[in-house]
């Protein structure tokens, strides 16, 4: 155990004949005790600074974890936000890949239905020129003939094909 400054006080010698100078060796004594005492002191102080400065980084020490995991958190949720933000972009891509698709093929049906719908125009356009076409031909052979008896078969003929049609 350490000696405090009263044990230093209350210490007595043992007196011999011939010893120290008893005011001299009290002096030099009371001068120890001051010296250790204002020791004991700084140490105290220096001990109170470090436990101050100890709480001081323990503090900053705790701020620097909260930090360190923070940071931790937000780099997780921003690569679940990345991650999440290209599994909805692949989503888009593929929805829009799917409607490109359906609207390529309604487009091509349509076109499909609209080149058989002229095909069957132009079909039915050259059966209508071809009707015309004996009608003209059957009226102007009217007009050549002479004879009115001829007329009337024809013309007959002629109205039989235009109505069939």
């Amino acid at each position: 155990m350490p000696l405090s400054p009263l044990d230093i006080h209350n210490k007595e010698f043992g007196r011999r004949l011939r010893g120290y100078d008893e005011d001299e060796v009290n002096e030099f004594l009371d001068q120890v005790i001051k010296d250790y005492e204002s020791l004991i002191r700084e140490n105290k102080e220096l001990q109170n600074q470090i436990l101050g400065l100890q709480e001081r980084l323990n503090h900053f020490t705790n701020i620097e974890e909260t930090l360190s995991k923070t940071i931790i958190v937000a780099q997780e949720a921003a690569d679940e936000v990345r991650s999440n933000a290209k599994k909805e972009a692949q989503l888009i891509i593929k929805e829009s890949e799917k409607n490109a698709d359906r609207i390529i093929n309604d487009s091509l049906a349509k076109s499909r239905k609209v080149s058989l719908e002229v095909e069957e125009l132009k079909k039915q356009a050259s059966v209508y020129r071809a009707r015309f076409r004996t009608l003209v031909e059957a009226q102007l052979e009217l007009l050549t003939v002479d004879g009115w008896d001829t007329l009337e078969p024809k013309v007959r003929q002629s109205e039989h094909e235009l109505t069939r049609g």
